[in-house]
């Protein structure tokens, strides 16, 4: 199986691609990962339909797609990281999780995703989640492993 994260955008503060770098730095040890930047689909009407339709054109049949968005699911990090791994014991070809742009997914997306993941009933800028979850998925491969990273 392999992991991946997916952005929507380019990195455009030197800061957001520095975290991004530091946290997949991080996890290689405990979670190989592949990240990919996608582009955006630009404005308007139709921006979210070309966003799914690059996004559509990348899957793979077998690919268990988590999409982060406002509407998903909840955890703390002990129940992400149990999250974490009951979504690898289903050993799926890829593991994908999409992050996608400041205006979320089209509907398309969503009922191709096997799962919406909240990353907190507040609103982050997209660039800023793509940190915050980075470093959750650190620190629920640090929990599953025994690392002691996080603290109860």
């Amino acid at each position: 199986m392999t992991t991946e994260v997916w952005f929507t955008g380019k990195h455009w503060d030197g800061f957001i691609r520095e975290g991004v770098a530091f946290y997949h730095k991080r996890l290689q040890p405990l979670l190989p990962l592949k990240l990919e930047i996608l582009r955006e689909g630009g404005t308007g009407v139709d921006a979210l339909d070309r966003e799914a339709n690059q996004i559509l054109k990348k899957l793979q049949p077998g690919d268990l797609v988590i999409l982060l968005d406002e509407q998903g699911e909840h955890f703390h990090s002990r129940g992400f990281a149990t999250y974490l791994d009951q979504l690898r014991l289903k050993s799926p070809k890829r593991l994908i999780f999409i992050l996608g742009g400041a205006y979320g997914f089209a509907d398309e997306i969503k009922s191709r995703a096997t799962g919406l993941l909240s990353l907190s009933s507040m609103t982050f800028n997209h660039q800023l989640a793509r940190i915050v979850f980075l470093e959750q998925l650190y620190r629920g491969m640090t929990i599953l492993n025994r690392h002691p990273y996080h603290h109860d």
